[in-house]
């Protein structure tokens, strides 16, 4: 039996990191194996709240280390409270969104040192990582468009400019190309099922699995 593993998806707005979470975890427990979906900023109740804090609101209601230091309180409580207890129990976690996109957005898209984030990482979770990463990756007027589609108002983030998301972008791929072992990429701009065969096939030869 393979032993259960950490899932994380990526990439920016609009991209289908949430219907993909879902799908692959329905696969998962097809195969008759224990899975839990969660989220970032989230996956926690005290880390829900602090999602409100970063979601929703004026664009500049925050400083950009202020958002890092949101985020890696809202993932440590996350990741000791949900993330490593389900491990340890042998349930496989798929998460939307995990410490990549604070390097993304906060790193890349509003210019943060790197090693500085690297370091708070770090500091926060030590050498605890990911198993496989999938980013899926879009034009940025698409990603966009899907995203002001959903009418929420988790759309802070949303609202920070072109600029800001091509940058965003740049940052995935910058990501996915330096941990080949770890990332995946995967071109969001295919239909919903196309998407969803392709992380199949990357989790089945990663894992050796056999999902359907």
């Amino acid at each position: 039996m393979t032993a259960a593993k950490f899932i994380t998806f990526e990439g920016g707005e609009g991209g289908g990191k949430s219907t993909q979470v879902k799908l692959l975890a329905e696969a998962i427990k097809r195969a008759s194996l224990s899975v839990v979906q969660t989220r970032e900023p989230g996956g926690s109740p005290g880390s829900e709240e602090i999602r409100n804090l970063l979601v929703s609101g004026a664009v500049d209601r925050w400083q950009p280390m202020s958002e890092v230091f949101l985020n890696y309180a809202a993932r440590t409580e996350h990741v000791s409270q949900t993330i490593k207890p389900a491990l340890a129990n042998g349930t496989w976690i798929i998460s939307d969104r995990f410490a990549d996109s604070t390097m993304a957005y906060q790193g890349y898209g509003h210019g943060l040192k790197q090693s500085d984030l690297a370091a708070i990482y770090r500091l926060a979770l030590g050498d605890f990582s990911p198993d496989l990463t999938i980013i899926l990756d879009l034009p940025i007027d698409t990603g966009l468009e899907r995203a002001g589609s959903r009418g929420d108002n988790e759309d802070r983030y949303e609202r920070m400019g072109v600029a800001f998301h091509e940058r965003l972008r740049r940052g995935f791929l910058e990501i996915a190309a330096a941990e080949p072992m770890r990332c995946h990429v995967i071109d969001a701009t295919l239909n919903i099922d196309e998407v969803h065969k392709a992380i199949l096939a990357c989790v089945n030869q990663r894992f050796d699995l056999t999902l359907s």
